[in-house]
């Protein structure tokens, strides 16, 4: 059974940071794509950033590259997704996902992810 647990939303003013995380059951996270997705209200799901199988590239969202950064902890199976500079717009649902190794494109759909967390509700007040 997988099953991807969100931690540390909250609320921050713009220009703060948070750090993200997400803890993985049932698999390793070097073995699979990881992402971080957003949905804010009235507007589609999105992706944030990925991370690669194996080698840990990353990839990220025009919106959020220089603020953002994705990365995992082996050892300990969790996701992290530190943000820097946050904006007004940066305000969503945050949603850990995984997928097979053949989801990680840089088009990021949210439809190429096979698991999903209930999300993390960051907010940020300018």
């Amino acid at each position: 059974q997988v099953r991807l647990v969100e931690s540390g939303g909250g609320s921050v003013q713009a220009g703060g940071s948070l750090r993200l995380a997400c803890v993985v059951s049932a698999y390793t996270v070097r073995g699979y794509c990881m992402g971080w997705f957003r949905q804010a209200p009235g507007k589609e799901r999105e992706g944030v950033a990925l991370i690669y199988p194996d080698d840990g590239a990353t990839y990220y969202g025009d919106s959020v590259k220089g603020r953002f950064t994705i990365s995992r902890d082996n050892a300990d199976n969790t996701l992290y997704l530190q943000m820097n500079s946050l904006k007004v717009e940066d305000t969503a649902t945050y949603f850990c996902a995984a997928g097979g190794r053949w989801a990680c494109e840089p088009s990021m759909r949210p439809n190429a992810m096979d698991h999903w967390g209930k999300g993390t509700l960051v907010t940020i007040s300018s």
